[in-house]
């Protein structure tokens, strides 16, 4: 058996109330009018009482006037009842269709909804109190959907080009060896070498996909901490330190202490990401210098010269600026994507600024954490 809309049970509802006061209030009535009939002042027993041509005992004439007095009520409220509830249940299924008019809209959007369609929002500006709040926690999930698919399409399309590299190396490397029946041990380890780098990069590509793809869905941090952006860049400077001298470049560190709230892994990422790229694309012998203040961290590095209208393609994922996209580059050319993520997650901001005659200024701006600035100042590396 077909349940009743949700319009009709409350329609049915709200009749029967109507129609269950409208009852008790006749009947009520039928009582209040039978009282007041019966309290009017009687005669002493036996009186009569001429009515037209007839004497009547007083008696009679007093129930008489009280039945006819309930009658004409009953004859009036079974003439109004009908009226009444046909009124109630009207304006009652009006009432209900347009309350129930914006779940109708959530309805109807919910059922349009597709992977291709997400872009789709609840349009009710008329909507109050628990349906608005209904509407704006629709659309709140809509947004997390809608970047949840956005990310898990960027991940796949991503994946499946930059994979294609290691992949096509490890076919080619396969074939070329199976292909040469002369093929010695040396060859062999030879192709075994070959393998194992292209498998290494395959493997750091697809963790560094998963690590922004996961940073790019955050909605919120989910357990915010103090964080001092100075002891992140201390830590990445540490990290890169024998890098940078195998590649003789000159770091130079200054600045205060710079508190934030945030997470502080993902905050020492964003401090080793833009420590390594200052590394890895600079040239022999040049310079990096890092800075914190209240809320930023700043890494300049010189290098090669870097297009002021192609900066912002430099925190697209697998952009390397003039840096050809070879194997002889380290890492996989997400630095800068995973950078941006993590910092937007955290309410912050992000920017790059070439340097005239080569190189690169990032600033990372987040929302400083309330509390004293203590100044001290970074170790200086030679």
């Amino acid at each position: 058996m077909r349940r009743l809309s949700l319009r009709w049970q409350l329609t049915l509802l709200g009749t029967a109330l109507v129609a269950l006061v409208s009852a008790l209030l006749l009947w009520l009535g039928w009582l209040l009018v039978g009282g007041v009939a019966s309290s009017v002042p009687t005669l002493p027993a036996g009186t009569l009482v001429r009515v037209g041509d007839l004497d009547v005992p007083a008696e009679q004439v007093t129930s008489a006037v009280r039945h006819a007095a309930r009658a004409e009520l009953l004859r009036a409220g079974l003439i109004a009842f009908p009226l009444v509830v046909a009124a109630a249940g009207l304006v009652s299924w009006v009432l209900v269709g347009r309350v129930l008019a914006p779940l109708h809209s959530i309805t109807a959007t919910a059922r349009r909804l597709s992977a291709e369609s997400l872009d789709q929002r609840l349009d009710l500006p008329a909507a109050r109190g628990e349906l608005a709040e209904l509407a704006a926690v629709f659309d709140a999930m809509l947004d997390r959907l809608q970047r949840a698919f956005e990310v898990q399409r960027r991940f796949v399309a991503n994946a499946s080009h930059e994979l294609r590299t290691p992949l096509a190396v490890l076919r080619t490397e396969v074939d070329v060896t199976l292909a040469d029946p002369g093929a010695d041990v040396g060859e062999l380890r030879r192709m075994g070498g070959v393998v194992r780098d292209a498998t290494r990069r395959a493997d750091d590509l697809v963790a560094g996909l998963l690590f922004l793809a996961r940073t790019e869905s955050l909605g919120g941090l989910p357990d915010p901490r103090p964080v001092d952006l100075r002891e992140a860049a201390e830590h990445a400077v540490r990290v890169t330190a024998a890098e940078a001298a195998g590649r003789a470049l000159r770091v130079r560190c200054t600045g205060t202490a710079a508190p934030v709230v945030g997470d502080p892994a993902l905050l020492e990422r964003v401090a080793g990401n833009l420590l390594e790229n200052a590394v890895r694309h600079n040239v022999e012998g040049g310079w990096v210098e890092v800075s914190t203040a209240p809320g930023e961290l700043r890494i300049s590095s010189s290098g090669a010269e870097v297009d002021p209208e192609k900066v912002d393609e430099l925190f697209e994922p697998f952009r390397r600026g003039p840096v050809p996209r070879t194997g002889a580059t380290p890492g996989s050319g997400l630095g800068l994507s995973i950078v941006r993520a993590i910092v937007a997650a955290h309410g912050g901001e992000v920017a790059a600024e070439p340097i005239p005659g080569g190189g690169l200024t990032v600033t990372v701006t987040l929302p400083p954490a309330g509390g004293q600035v203590v100044g001290r100042s970074f170790a200086t590396l030679p």
